[in-house]
């Protein structure tokens, strides 16, 4: 019998996520950050979808003709069941990556793999460099991501124990989840006695404990599949060296920020060391870097510095996040750092009426503010990588991708009814995906069907749960009556209207 699995976890489905870092939208602002010519975007592929949330929003969401594949049916069933709903110009198979590269496929501006490097083998591997070889455009732009030394040298002997562990101990025909917390125990057991892989490893039992609180779904693909490899960046390197890329810059908007990461000692260091490529491997060691998200160009060609100034001053941005909840913080490897009040509030002031404004108009509603245009540069970065901001196209790429938008989004927030997997809707300005819990679905789809108040948004929702018996939970409780499941929903839907409507209706999702 064909193990057409090859090692990877297919009795359990992947998590319904959007990964906004595959939008290639997001490649541009980097691009210009790093001094280099980004291409325009055509067509698309992704490698490994799951079940295609972000691979379907993308392909609604843009101009773009996307293509991909994911090996698991049942998940590719589900992408399918997206790309009919949206008309989308997606095309999205269940085939292995060998099977997907003899297709008669056209040549790709952008293609993106999140995670799945690292869960695969090094056959696996020598495919899809091979299909970037052939497929990826001149100038084309490959996204990917994957766990990575040294950060998970301390875990890879004990995450390789709990694979064991499944495989060996657990209990067959009990299924992955049972087996899952079959290790998880046993492991925390070991860990109890005190060995001395414990002691030389302190962070490991820490990592263990959140490692217990995470989604089963995203345990199986993260950790239980046969083939787990994280990789040196400098083994990376030597993989795609044969497709002919160049490595281009971070798409973790935040790794630009040295202050946030970096120690001045080390910055210090690292300006010392000339070769770019060790550069970064440095610089892992330094924040003990575990995943990576990278952009990769087969064909780097620089911006002369009139041409970069330009191109960042025409940016396009909208603010995605309520002004009053947005926190003068930010989250690098060093910790958390505050941001510069005087640089950052009146950017935030000024785009907190949702308005669309390019970077040009920002600098120049903001000239008595007396920030620099290095400083704007670095507040949009920021903002950009912590979801205050986002990226937005064109206006007729909008136009043209707000029908298939309306499409996609009617269809998953008809699935809010009765689920609450899928948190994300699409929007036509940034080209992707933004996050809208099942409530507030309901409430945008209440909003379509003519209900104007707050007060009727809630009664729908009430309804939809009353059907099915469904109550609301708070603080760990569910809200038994009627009365006191409405007044939950009254709140919510209020909140809605002040806190997320304005920017659902800038972002042309309500």
């Amino acid at each position: 019998m064909t193990d057409w699995t090859s090692g990877y976890v297919a009795d359990i489905g992947y998590t319904y996520g959007y990964y906004l870092e595959l939008n290639p939208q997001r490649v541009k602002l980097a691009f210009l950050n790093a001094g280099l010519v980004a291409p325009e975007f055509g067509t698309a592929c992704e490698l490994g979808f799951g079940q295609g949330l972000s691979a379907n929003m993308h392909a609604a969401a843009s101009v773009c003709s996307w293509h991909g594949t994911d090996f698991n049916p049942a998940q590719a069933g589900f992408a399918q069941e997206l790309a009919t709903a949206s008309g989308a110009n997606a095309h999205l198979f269940d085939e292995a990556f060998a099977e997907f590269a003899n297709r008669d496929l056209p040549e790709f501006d952008y293609i993106g793999l999140h995670g799945i490097w690292s869960w695969i083998s090094d056959e696996n591997r020598a495919v899809i460099v091979d299909f970037i070889r052939k497929k990826l455009k001149v100038g084309g732009v490959l996204y990917i991501s994957y766990n990575t030394l040294p950060g998970w040298g301390s875990f890879a002997p004990m995450r390789h124990l709990m694979t064991e562990h499944a495989q060996i101990i657990g209990a067959d025909g009990v299924g992955i989840v049972s087996r899952i917390d079959g290790a998880l125990d046993f492991t925390e057991k070991l860990l109890a006695t005190n060995p001395r892989f414990a002691r030389a490893n302190p962070l490991v039992a820490d990592r263990i404990s959140k490692i217990k609180e995470q989604n089963r779904h995203y345990l199986a693909h993260e950790y239980f599949n046969r083939d787990w490899h994280p990789m040196h960046f400098g083994t990376m390197a030597e993989w795609l060296e044969s497709a002919k890329l160049t490595y281009a810059c971070s798409a973790n908007y935040l790794d630009y920020v040295d202050a946030v990461n970096l120690t001045p000692e080390q910055q210090a260091f690292l300006k010392d060391i000339h070769d770019p490529m060790f550069k970064q491997t440095v610089r892992d060691f330094m924040v003990n870097q575990q995943f990576r998200k990278e952009y990769w160009v087969k064909g780097a060609r620089r911006l002369t510095p009139l041409e970069q100034t330009q191109g960042l001053r025409d940016q396009r941005l909208v603010m995605t996040a309520h002004r009053p909840d947005v926190v003068l913080k930010v989250t690098g490897a060093l910790g958390e750092a505050t941001l510069t009040e005087k640089v950052y509030a009146p950017v935030l002031d000024l785009m907190a009426d949702h308005k669309m404004r390019s970077v040009s108009q920002i600098e120049q509603a903001l000239k008595d503010a007396s920030i620099t245009f290095a400083q704007l540069i670095q507040a949009v970065l920021v903002l950009c990588g912590n979801g205050t901001l986002s990226a937005a196209q064109d206006d007729t790429a909008t136009i043209k991708a707000k029908e298939h938008t309306d499409k996609l989004n009617t269809h998953l927030m008809l699935k809010a009814h009765s689920s609450n997997d899928i948190s994300y809707l699409a929007s036509p300005v940034t080209g992707g995906g933004v996050g809208v819990g099942r409530f507030q679905q309901l409430f945008v789809l209440a909003i379509q069907q003519g209900k104007k108040k707050p007060e009727d948004w809630a009664a729908f929702v009430a309804q939809i749960l009353a059907s099915q018996g469904q109550k609301i939970v708070k603080e760990g409780k569910p809200l038994e009556t009627p009365e006191e499941n409405m007044t939950a929903l009254m709140a919510q839907a209020h909140e809605f209207a002040v806190k997320q409507l304005p920017i659902l209706k800038a972002l042309q999702i309500a």
